[in-house]
């Protein structure tokens, strides 16, 4: 089954179980069956070949996930040893069920024990799946040391055990699996902060369970789909000519810093912006110039400069290479003091933190975790520990859209159901891809005048970039690479 748009918290998906069990009269060892199903379906479809199977089976309903799938894979064909990580006597309800079947039909269920991986072509984790509260037991923290040092693939059960479903962070210990069925309704954690990681490719089975349309089951995230880079950027008429394409001022490069404006002022460019000007300290005109003769150069002597070219533009961002000085602060004052959209980055973020500002509708604002902690005065590893709950919280405070970058770019708004990317890879961890993304978001924006809508495909687009650039490897990935690559990436 196709991965759906709409991504839920671990609590929405548990009133969805309970919605089916108590409202459509749907048993839950029913539900549970459905799940091995589709298990032992992703399974076969992942890993054709394996004909033996060593199934490591926890004291939940996960564990029974794991008692159906070891029935059904037996009565498949296939070679099947559950391992039983808990003490089947402390099995309870549907789990418990599960067990007795499984038992009752012949199947091979064993005590946990490490040396019986080398029985298996695939190792399943059905150990914890979403049932954990706090960090992972030692006990089982073991089981899932010996899981990802079996040198096996592994294929988790609804949730890699060990990993918190909502933020997808690790519990203490977590298992890394090579793919994931989950089930019912998708989990924020798997897409989220390190949940990626751990989850591997995701396999997606409803079991026949639809959403009902109310505010419980409002989806906490949703995925942001290519299909949005053609409404954003429609095909343009023939008779088009630059000034339909927007006009876009680029505030930034303090001294000794041309190169961040030049990477913003090119990518504008390349997603299509018709005329893209850059307003620099004196000193980065040349640079900038020589290297992109397309952009237009504003040296930036007096604000009241500044001020004549905001007034000619249509979207107006700043930030890359701004820098701190009074300089920097003297154009964020002139640019913050205009009304038209904002894209906001880098040190005009900084500058924020320290000062602060009145929300306002018509801004985007890029922070990565480090900005954003300083913009929500907390530690960065408190963004990351929860990075929903740190984009609701910008949100909130500043107002307009907010992209908190990072592995997972997640762009929230008042009154949407935030948006998470897919796309992207580690070598884009590198100077300068911020800029880059800045000037795609902008130069979208000028052309589509859709805040919500640029904030989404410029992210997009900038990940495919990345992805598009890394076909030959990551390391070394430079963000002029990342560049290069948007102008095919909005013309898909």
């Amino acid at each position: 089954m196709a991965l759906p748009l709409a991504l839920y918290s671990t609590a929405q998906v548990r009133a969805l179980d309970a919605h089916a069990i108590e409202v459509l009269g749907i048993p839950g060892y029913t539900l549970m069956k459905r799940a091995g199903e589709a298990a032992l379906r992703y399974l076969r479809t992942r890993w054709p070949m394996a004909h033996r199977i060593v199934i490591v089976c926890g004291g939940g309903n996960n564990g029974g996930d794991g008692y159906v799938l070891a029935r059904f894979a037996q009565a498949a064909g296939l070679t099947v040893t559950a391992l039983a990580a808990v003490p089947p006597e402390q099995l309870r309800g549907d789990a418990r069920q599960a067990y007795d079947d499984c038992k009752a039909s012949g199947g091979q269920i064993r005590a946990f024990s490490p040396e019986l991986f080398g029985e298996g072509d695939v190792i399943v984790d059905a150990l914890l799946g979403t049932g954990l509260r706090g960090s992972v037991r030692e006990e089982l923290a073991t089981v899932i040391r010996e899981i990802n040092s079996a040198k096996r693939p592994v294929f988790a059960v609804d949730v890699p055990s060990g990993l918190d479903s909502d933020a997808g962070i690790s519990l203490g210990e977590t298992v890394r699996a090579d793919c994931t069925v989950t089930f019912v309704a998708l989990k924020t954690g798997l897409f989220i902060g390190d949940g990626p990681e751990f989850a591997g490719t995701v396999f997606f089975d409803d079991l026949e369970i639809e959403p009902p349309a109310s505010a419980q089951f409002k989806p906490r995230l949703e995925r942001i789909l290519d299909s949005e880079i053609q409404r954003a950027l429609p095909r343009r008429p023939r008779a088009a000519h630059k000034g339909n394409f927007g006009r876009v001022l680029i505030v930034g490069s303090g001294p000794g810093m041309p190169g961040a404006t030049r990477l913003s002022g090119e990518a504008c460019l390349r997603v299509g912006a018709g005329l893209v000007t850059v307003a620099v300290a004196p000193e980065n005109v040349a640079a900038i110039a020589a290297g992109r003769p397309e952009l237009i150069c504003l040296p930036l002597t007096d604000m009241s400069l500044l001020e004549d070219a905001i007034e000619r533009a249509d979207v107006v961002a700043i930030g890359p290479g701004l820098g701190r000085t009074s300089w920097a602060r003297g154009a964020l004052h002139a640019v913050l003091d205009s009304d038209k959209p904002l894209v906001v980055d880098a040190d005009a973020l900084n500058l924020i933190a320290e000062a602060g500002t009145s929300a306002r509708d018509n801004w985007i604002l890029t922070p990565h975790p480090g900005e954003a902690g300083r913009l929500l005065n907390i530690h960065t590893e408190d963004v990351q520990r929860d990075r929903l709950t740190a984009l609701d919280r910008l949100v909130a405070r500043y107002g307009g859209t907010v992209v908190l970058k990072g592995a997972g770019t997640l762009v929230g708004t008042t009154d949407r159901i935030p948006a998470l990317c897919e796309r992207g890879n580690p070598g884009m961890a590198s100077a300068g891809t911020g800029d880059v993304l800045t000037g795609a978001i902008a130069g979208i924006l000028a052309q589509c005048r859709d805040i919500w809508l640029a904030a989404r495909v410029g992210v997009l687009v900038h990940a495919m970039a990345g992805d598009s650039a890394a076909r030959t490897g990551e390391r070394g990935l430079l963000a002029s690479d990342v560049s290069r690559e948007l102008h095919s990436c909005v013309n898909l």
